[in-house]
């Protein structure tokens, strides 16, 4: 009897819907991937950059509350890395909030305290829209 039950229990598990495989052995919903961290990237670093990534999205809600439709895409922080200077990330933010009705200076000084923080990581970069693979005209 205690063998049955726990023959139930492994079988309910197995075709739970959570391990369910739709047609051709695809995944029928959405599966819990656990995710690691390699050696390569420093845990802490990585933690940082998340952490940013988290605040900018709070503050462009706040800062489009009402016109999300204007909001930009993304505000890339490697590419704002790359720049040289404070002042020119600083023109490269203020490029990215043009249609921003609010003030966005506290926003634009908070973000560059916060960068100055952050090393670019090269393994992570994604290719933004705006990179088509051709060279640029530097």
């Amino acid at each position: 009897m205690a063998a049955q039950r726990l023959g139930k229990r492994v079988l309910s598990k197995l075709q739970s819907p959570s391990r369910a495989r739709g047609p051709g052995g695809s995944p029928g919903g959405l599966q819990k991937r656990h995710a690691r961290v390699t050696v390569k990237y420093d845990r802490r670093e990585l933690q940082r950059r998340l952490d940013v990534e988290k605040w900018i999205d709070g503050q462009l809600e706040e800062l489009y509350r009402g016109r999300e439709a204007d909001m930009p895409d993304e505000v890339n922080i490697d590419e704002l890395l790359e720049l040289e200077s404070e002042e020119e990330r600083s023109r490269k933010i203020q490029g990215l909030l043009m249609s921003c009705t609010n003030p966005t200076e506290d926003f634009i000084q908070e973000l560059l305290a916060k960068l100055r923080g952050l090393h670019k990581q090269p393994g992570l970069h994604q290719p933004s829209p705006s990179d088509d693979g051709s060279p640029s005209p530097r």
